[in-house]
This record gives C-alpha cells, structure tokens and sequence, in this order.
C-alpha cells in the first residue's frame, strides 16, 4: 500500500481537478469513491475528513475490514459509484488527474459506443525506453516475459493493461466487472479481456506517469502471481470454468 500522504496527496488532486472542470462545465458532476482495501493506517480516518469538508454526494469512502485485493476493491467502488462515466485511479498519485480529459478525448474518439460501450485506457508504455534504462537486467526481462504472456495468452492490440489509469462508460463497467473473477493485480487483464470478448471498443491513450517510491510490488513474486493468474484466465475460460455471457446494467 502507499504511504497515507501519498493518499492523501491524490485525492487532494482529484478535488481539484474536478472542481476545475467543474469551473469550466456547471453542468459538470462529480463524486470521489475512496475504497480502503483493509489498510491498517489511518486512510479512512483522512478521508472521512475529506467527505465531511465536501459532502457526502461529492466524496464517499468504504472501508473494506478484510483485504480483497485491488481487484476486488476497484470492483466494489465501480458498484458503488452512480456516474455515466467511470474513471478507476490508483492511490498513490502516479498519474495525473488532469489527464482525464485525454481518457475524455479518447473516449469519445471511439463514437458511435455499441450499446453505449467503451474503454479509454491510460498507458505508459511511451515511457518505456526510458524505463528500461533505469531497471535491471532481471526486471526487464520479467517486463518483457509478462508483455508476452500478456498478449500469447489474454490480450493483444493494448501495450500496457496494467496502468491504473482507466475511463470506462458505465455500461462497459457493468459488462465487464459483472464478469470479473481475479481480485489480484492481475484483474486488468481479466478486465480487457472480457471487453474483448464482448467487442466494446478500446482507446489506448499515453498519460503522464511517475515512479512513487514506497509503491511499487515486489517484482519476482508479484509478477509470477501475475503470471499465474494469466495462466488461470486462459484456461478457465477455455475450458468453460468461467463463461462470459450476457449481463444485466447497473442500475
């Protein structure tokens, strides 16, 4: 998890930006889901704050007492939210907020949305030259052994499925959550996949990124848990373990 000002810093951030557009747009609005995913610092405390500051129709936070998962957790706070759009940020404030009008611009790239359906994903993969100037030998070649299975088993056309950074229409939310299995870190993939299968368009869109110190996984473990994981969505949906079909809307 990323250090509680690091939290804090990007929900600050996303006020912010929200209340900029909110400037420019009066028809604009506009909610924060905060969802702690069993932390044990003082996140819901901080951002309980935030909700009484701001109201609770503009800031809402859930307090999940047993870690989920960031799968788990964003799948609960895309059911909870009640906007046409939703956009999934991770905490610690790697991507920045204003960059939403780029997912924005992506998104609507994508008109006319089959059954009101698409995706706008943030992408670093522009940075990756720059990145792997700054890696190891070893951690590279697990980047590149994950971007392989990646695409050989799950997903192909999106360079990076892992950037925490993504739009959604709502009705491509629900379509895609309502199937989610995997509550790990490798639900983005299970994510794209499943929007895939179901042909809702897809706009890969490069965003600014910075690297958080104290955020990043531990890299041999995570990603062979990751890599299982992809394992397991190619196998259980080939086999018919897991089938997609058709799902009801949010209300």
């Amino acid at each position: 998890m990323a250090p509680l000002l690091l939290q804090l810093a990007a929900l600050g951030a996303a006020l912010v930006a929200a209340a900029l557009i909110l400037k420019q747009d009066p028809t604009f609005t506009y909610e924060v889901i905060i969802v702690d995913d069993g932390s044990k610092d003082q996140t819901s405390k901080v951002a309980f704050k935030y909700c009484q500051k701001y109201g609770s129709d503009k800031v809402r936070v859930i307090t999940l007492v047993k870690n989920r998962g960031k799968g788990g957790a964003i799948r609960m706070g895309v059911f909870s939210s009640r906007g046409k759009k939703i956009l999934m940020a991770d905490a610690d404030g790697a991507t920045k907020f204003p960059d939403i009008e780029k997912l924005e611009k992506g998104l609507n790239d994508l008109q006319p949305w089959p059954d009101q359906m698409a995706i706008a994903c943030g992408s670093r993969a522009h940075l990756e030259k720059e990145s792997i100037a700054q890696r190891s030998y070893f951690r590279t070649l697990l980047m590149y052994g994950f971007h392989f299975l990646v695409w050989f088993l799950c997903v192909k056309g999106i360079r990076d499925t892992q950037c925490g950074f993504k739009l959604l229409t709502r009705e491509a939310a629900s379509r895609t959550f309502s199937s989610l299995h995997i509550e790990r870190w490798a639900f983005d993939v299970e994510l794209l996949y499943i929007a895939q299968f179901f042909k809702i368009p897809i706009a890969e869109i490069a965003v600014n990124w910075t690297e958080i110190e104290g955020s990043k996984l531990v890299p041999f473990w995570s990603w062979l848990q990751m890599g299982k994981d992809l394992l397991f969505i190619r196998l259980r949906y080939l086999t018919g373990a897991w089938r997609l079909e058709q799902t009801r809307k949010m209300n």
